[in-house]
């Protein structure tokens, strides 16, 4: 699935993921492949989107987060950190 992650500041992420787990401000949302329309705000928490079996991790706080037709949009108010590797 696509995976787009965007900031105030920059775009952040835009690649191809197996998974990515994000905090809603409800809790932790997971979403892979096929996953149903959703649209949910963001609480803050780790952002992890796996790229061939690696995690990549970032901080966000506040923002939405998208799901349609196989693509994920993350726009959050604030993200920190560099991929972990």
């Amino acid at each position: 699935m696509q995976v787009t992650v965007i900031s105030p500041e920059a775009a952040v992420f835009d690649g191809e993921a197996e998974a990515v787990v994000a905090p809603a401000f409800d809790g932790e949302i997971g979403i892979l492949s096929n996953h149903a329309p959703l649209m949910t705000t963001l609480g803050t928490g780790i952002l992890t989107i796996t790229i061939g079996g690696t995690p990549r991790r970032y901080h966000v706080q506040g923002g939405f987060l998208q799901v349609v037709k196989n693509r994920v949009r993350i726009l959050a108010e604030h993200v920190k950190g560099a991929p972990a590797s």
